[in-house]
């Protein structure tokens, strides 16, 4: 496999320095005792001696500088406190209507205390404001290990609130006295993300933080916290109806299983941390220590499970610092290695966890090729952490194979590949979308996720770029919309899955990392032609799959819908690639987008005791015909790329110290050891 990069140690913490003095010390140098009498005596002597001339100026300046700070105060003041008391609503107001437009979203409860000042949501943008008053934090009372230097600290509740947000009130009882809060992210000088040792850690003591050490303190903004309200919504219906259980049933109050494993718990762990919701992170903590088990007798899929289980407890384990994630990944990832036990060392699609066993789908030999080459960067950086080189060279394996097989046009895949020869099958379909789609993405990221060392990883990125332009990109009618079609044994077709509107954001973090200037020319072009996937549709969502038209005719727009592909599962695809297009561009209209869509989903897909759904008919205002389904990636992935999108703090996740995968968990980018 390649090398191994280890990052540097962080520096040892120091909590306090005593100093201790003997009495005969504190007492001695000329009996000075500090008491306030003695400074009282010996002030009033020094006064006494000082001439009458003195004395005036003295006090001509202390009346100057009072009346200077009165005038200061009153011209600063006014817009400082505009910045800080905007007008808060009341979440109980909270519109519950599927109708509901967020023009003035509902906010954080912690806001609504009176004492919710600056100190309290330390924020995001680079705009220059009056600095506040420094806060000195306290220690904290949880291990919590920020896993570089600028992490932003999070916005943090106040446990002496008065109001309650009316999702959480009926928990409060339960919850006030398991709940740890820890005001201050702990942040070291040039921290890196260390490999932990294999033994387990002792939590170590976090220091405290001088206010003036961190990031200017700025509130969050209101499409943040809309952001927030909807997480929090959502929340409460996993809560109530499905803790524990892979996916939420709104309408039904209930939930489904898939794997048996808490997904929507797991994909949501390092999105709470990012939005900073505190009292909700350390319950689901809480279920991941106690109630989490791998041990059970059920098929996984290996891609689904790789992204979504180990890359969740990946990311919360760099952004938590918490080493019981770190344990549970090792877990998960140990039980996953059956399936690349393969004639081919191309890894099935199915493993049995508990029985440690794995097979391909009932009816193929088959494996998808995204599936087996969109599992690297969680299996390298288990690597990484545990020094165990296992998991690393089983998935270096596949990619290794991949890219000196036959059966690829210009760099473009098939969509299948077999695990007995190990070679391409069903030849000559080419897609971007579905069972392809991630292969693209993770060329790039691992190159990136390596330190841009291993080019052959470049290379076929590079190549299937220059493929997908030479044989998947037409232009729409009327509207001249550049998108991406598929290619079936020689004939193009004008179908484009929401899922390829990844696209744009992987080729804008390429050209972000120094790549031609064209891939970021093309992804401006793509994530309009995304954009208007939702905005020509009646309810503002766009639908799973589009087809373009390639001929103008009238009364037609650039998008048509099937009946077939019609219905929308609250997927993130868009809003991710306006994340790094805003992130790269700083064009606003990228958010505005954004909050376009969020208003969208609020409007048609959420139900009013919580949760939001998938919806069957994207054309259908009256009726969306809801599926009864949330998605664990809606807020795994569609809330945390919403929340990022709406920051202007590049160093919220930053892009050249993080590296997303393809479920928007983010791991670090190795540094060279």
């Amino acid at each position: 496999g390649a090398a191994m990069y280890s990052a540097a140690a962080p520096p040892p913490r120091r909590d306090f320095i005593s100093v201790t003095l003997s009495p005969e010390e504190a007492a001695g140098a000329g009996g000075y005792n500090n008491s306030k009498a003695w400074r009282r005596r010996s002030c009033w002597r020094k006064w006494k001696q000082l001439s009458r001339l003195q004395r005036s100026v003295i006090l001509f300046l202390f009346a100057f500088l009072a009346v200077g700070g009165v005038i200061s105060y009153t011209s600063i003041g006014e817009p400082w406190k505009s910045l800080t008391n905007k007008p808060l609503d009341d979440p109980k107001v909270e519109a519950e209507a599927p109708g509901l437009k967020l023009a003035n979203p509902a906010v954080l409860p912690a806001l609504q205390n009176a004492n919710a000042n600056l100190g309290d949501y330390p924020e995001l943008s680079p705009q220059k404001l009056p600095k506040p008053p420094p806060v000195r934090r306290g220690p904290s009372n949880l291990q919590i290990k920020a896993p570089r230097r600028d992490v932003r600290l999070k916005p943090r509740q106040d446990p002496s609130r008065a109001v309650e947000d009316p999702v959480q009130a009926n928990q409060q009882d339960k919850t006030d006295k398991s709940v740890i809060s820890w005001r201050g992210a702990v942040i070291e000088p040039d921290q890196i993300t260390e490999p932990p040792s294999n033994k387990v850690k002792e939590p170590e003591k976090p220091s405290s933080v001088e206010a003036e050490d961190q990031k200017e303190p700025v509130p969050l903004n209101d499409r943040q916290m809309a952001v927030i309200e909807a997480f929090r919504h959502a929340w409460k219906g996993y809560k109530e109806f499905a803790w524990g259980h892979d996916e939420l049933k709104p309408l039904s109050k209930s939930y489904s299983e898939w794997f048996g494993l808490g997904l929507t718990l797991i994909d949501a762990l390092d999105t709470m941390w990012i939005l900073g919701l505190n009292e909700e992170f350390e319950e689901a903590r809480k279920w991941v220590a106690n109630d989490l088990a791998f041990d059970k007798n059920v098929d996984v899929n290996l891609f689904e499970s790789t992204i979504r289980i180990l890359g969740g407890l990946l990311s919360t384990y760099h952004l938590s610092g918490d080493s019981l994630f770190l344990e549970k990944a090792k877990d998960i990832g140990n039980r996953l290695m059956p399936a690349f036990k393969t004639p081919s060392k191309i890894p099935y699609s199915d493993v049995n966890i508990g029985r440690g066993t794995a097979h391909p789908p009932r009816w193929t030999s088959d494996s998808t090729v995204a599936e087996v080459t969109s599992i690297q960067l969680e299996f390298r950086e288990l690597s990484r952490l545990t020094g165990d080189e296992k998991f690393q060279k089983a998935v270096d394996e596949v990619m290794k194979q991949v890219h000196t097989l036959s059966g690829k046009n210009d760099g473009l895949v098939p969509m299948f590949i077999n695990t007995n020869s190990g070679q391409f099958t069903h030849l000559g379909v080419y897609t971007l979308g579905a069972r392809a789609d991630s292969y693209y993405e993770y060329l790039l990221k691992q190159w990136i996720q390596g330190g841009k060392k291993e080019n052959e990883l470049l290379e076929d990125y590079m190549r299937a770029i220059e493929g997908v332009k030479k044989h998947l990109l037409q232009r729409s009618q009327p509207k001249q919309l550049t998108f991406v079609g598929e290619l079936a044994h020689g004939h193009f077709s004008a179908k484009m899955d929401h899922l390829v509107c990844f696209l744009p954001g992987t080729l804008a973090l390429g050209a972000h990392n120094g790549l031609t200037a064209d891939h970021m020319k093309l992804a401006e072009a793509l994530i309009e032609t995304c954009y208007q996937m939702y905005a020509q549709v009646e309810t503002g969502l766009s639908p799973e799959i589009v087809h373009f038209n390639l001929h103008a005719q009238k009364g037609h727009k650039d998008v048509e819908i099937k009946p077939a592909d019609r219905h929308n599962l609250l997927r993130p695809e868009t809003v991710e690639s306006l994340f790094y297009l805003y992130r790269f561009t700083g064009d606003k209209k990228y958010q505005d987008w954004g909050w376009e869509i969020l208003q969208n989903f609020n409007k048609y897909t959420r139900v009013p005791t919580g949760g939001y759904t998938s919806i069957n008919n994207v054309q259908n205002p009256s009726n969306p015909e809801p599926r009864d389904k949330m998605e664990s990636f809606f807020l795994g992935e569609t809330l945390k790329y919403m929340f990022l999108l709406f920051s202007d703090d590049i160093d919220l996740i930053n892009l050249d110290k993080y590296v997303f995968n393809t479920e928007a968990h983010p791991l670090p980018i190795w540094v060279p050891a």
